[in-house]
C-alpha cells in the first residue's frame, strides 16, 4: 500500500492517510478482508508519529471502512460501495466549496476557476 504524505499542504497527516486508504478502498485497490499495515509500522515507513497513525485508524474504523481485531491487526471491512463512494463526493464537495468561497473573495470569475480545474484534470 503506497501513501504519500505532503508536510508542504494545509492538510494534517492524519487526514492524509484517511483520504488515500478510503480512495484505495473505493475504487477496489484494497479488497474487503485485506489487512492494513500495523499502526507502528506504518507510522515507521512513513517517518511519522505512531499516535499520528493511531488517530487516522481509529477515524477510519468510526467511519466503518476498517475493523480492528484485537491481537490480529486492522482490516479493511466490508463496503457498501455506494458509500465510501458518497463518503468521497462529500469530501470534493468540501473542498469545491472551500474552492468556491476563496474565488469569490478574490473576485475571480466561475470561468476562470472552471478553466484551473480542467488545466488541472490535464495534467494527470
Amino acid at each position: 500500500m503506497d501513501i504519500i504524505i505532503s508536510n508542504s499542504g494545509g492538510q494534517p497527516i492524519y487526514e492524509q492517510i484517511c483520504r488515500q486508504i478510503k480512495g484505495a478502498i473505493a475504487t477496489g485497490k484494497l479488497p474487503p478482508g485485506e489487512p492494513l499495515p500495523s499502526i507502528r509500522s506504518l507510522a515507521r515507513d512513513l517517518r511519522i508519529s505512531v499516535i499520528t497513525t493511531k488517530r487516522a485508524y481509529e477515524e477510519l474504523e468510526r467511519d466503518g471502512f476498517i475493523q480492528t481485531v484485537a491481537g490480529k491487526g486492522s482490516f479493511v471491512a466490508q463496503q457498501d460501495l455506494e458509500l465510501a463512494k458518497e463518503s468521497s463526493l462529500r469530501e470534493i464537495e468540501e473542498h469545491l466549496t472551500a474552492a468556491l468561497e476563496l474565488s469569490r473573495q478574490i473576485g475571480m470569475p466561475l470561468e476562470e476557476l472552471n478553466s484551473i480545474l480542467n488545466v488541472l484534470s490535464e495534467e494527470e
